[in-house]
């Protein structure tokens, strides 16, 4: 296959490398002559381990080249992969311009070209980028998209450092495209890695580096954060981290990072606050830390508002201890959500299987009765009396008994907190992060 690649930069000369090595012939463009006079010379663009050696070999073997003109590009590839920069602007956004200008010099070239082409969109983009870039295209040659060519979104995961170890044995390759023929070619590029291929929607792709990268900051400055505390106390951080990290079940894994509702329990909101008032003690300034309660805070808020909108007054609550699967009902964000529509005066029923008033005791017993001491009647065992009592129903745990209510919750406002299985459509529905 011969492929054409936009952008000699850090990841336009990764790939540019990597995908002669599997086969392919390669022809770089870039606005910068200095770039493509080094790669015509057998030579990197970036200083990276393993790149040299690969682009050396495979220049001298005929199958790498680069060029300014990308007429000629175009008119002798099957795909086009853009890895421009995207720079951020002053306002904090990605800077689109070389992206869109890519798009309008393969849409003049496409204009004059019978056979059908890919474009893959490499780089880091704004959501409603691939859209964008068809539309410039079609617009430009007069020609349809998904007929005479098709746009794949395809984010690259690569570090500096390990860049060619990290083309090749990626966590994940992720594609996302209306066009099931360049996907399949897209699919055949990638023959050569070992790693399933995801098939996703077009905008899973275009977010998921913001997502990636922003975690990956998170986690610096947790640690650093956390480290600093340890410093204070007299305890190696890096031995808290190397007996952190092991835990594979919990810390270093997907639970927890699903959208959804708030925290709650006796165990996260009281370990929270013994770490962030030892970081006070300590007059360490930890805003990381610090913030994690007050935004568990703004999610509690979002619910109350969603229920609010409804402007329906009779509500059913479906959940009300912190997780489902228990009876523990401290610091239930569902409790939360409960206290405040009744200091609203809203008419609430609730369904909870696992919670019996006359079985709860000790501290479980006390903050229920502090917060919500007619319980008692407020709650039943009848799933199917709540649902009927109601005009709105607040999913916060998703009981396999729902499904049997398909009908019934259908005719309902749903407001759902934690993606039930079988999500209800309609405009009477609506989930607190999708």
């Amino acid at each position: 296959m011969v492929i054409s690649i936009f952008g000699l930069g850090y990841v336009g000369c990764v790939s540019l490398g990597c995908l002669a090595k599997d086969g392919n012939k390669v022809i770089g463009v870039d606005i910068e002559s200095n770039k493509v006079d080094l790669v015509n010379k057998g030579l990197p663009t970036i200083i990276e381990s393993e790149i040299a050696e690969i682009i050396s070999e495979k220049h001298s073997e005929g199958m790498i080249s680069a060029t300014t003109d990308y007429r000629t590009a175009v008119m002798q590839s099957d795909v086009s992969m853009v890895c421009v920069g995207t720079p951020t602007t002053e306002q904090g956004h990605l800077d689109m311009k070389s992206i869109f200008a890519v798009a309008r010099q393969i849409g003049e070239v496409l204009g004059e070209k019978e056979s059908f082409h890919t474009i893959v969109i490499r780089s880091t983009v704004q959501p409603g980028t691939n859209a964008k870039v068809g539309q410039i295209i079609a617009e430009i040659s007069g020609k349809k998209s998904n007929e005479a060519f098709g746009v794949v979104s395809n984010p690259e995961f690569m570090r500096e450092g390990s860049a060619v170890e990290d083309y090749y044995n990626p966590g994940i390759v992720l594609l996302g495209s209306d066009c099931g023929r360049s996907l399949n070619i897209v699919k055949q590029i990638y023959k050569h890695i070992d790693v399933p291929i995801e098939i996703t929607d077009i905008g899973v792709t275009e977010i998921i580096k913001y997502l990636n990268n922003t975690f990956h900051a998170l986690k610096v400055v947790f640690a650093n954060e956390v480290g600093n505390i340890c410093k204070k106390a007299g305890i190696d951080s890096h031995k808290v981290f190397d007996i952190f990290c092991r835990d594979k079940k919990l810390n270093i894994s997907a639970k927890y990072l699903r959208p959804g509702f708030a925290y709650g329990g006796s165990c996260l909101p009281k370990d929270l606050s013994a770490l962030t008032t030892l970081a006070h003690d300590y007059y360490l300034k930890c805003p990381v830390i610090s913030a994690i309660e007050e935004s568990n805070s703004i999610q509690k808020d979002i619910a109350f508002n969603m229920v609010l909108a409804t402007d329906k007054r009779k509500i059913g609550v479906i959940g009300l201890s912190f997780k489902p699967g228990t009876d523990d009902l401290r610091y239930s964000p569902s409790v939360n959500l409960v206290e405040r529509l009744l200091g609203k005066g809203y008419a609430i029923k609730i369904y909870d299987k696992h919670v019996f008033c006359s079985k709860l005791t000790g501290t479980n017993k006390a903050y229920i009765d502090k917060h919500i001491p007619h319980l008692k009647e407020l709650i039943t065992d009848n799933l199917e009396a709540v649902i009927d009592d109601s005009d709105v129903l607040v999913v916060t745990h998703d009981y396999d008994e729902l499904s049997r209510f398909g009908e019934k919750i259908s005719h309902k406002s749903v407001v759902d907190l934690v993606r039930i299985k079988e999500v209800v459509s309609g405009h009477n529905y609506e989930g607190i992060c999708w």
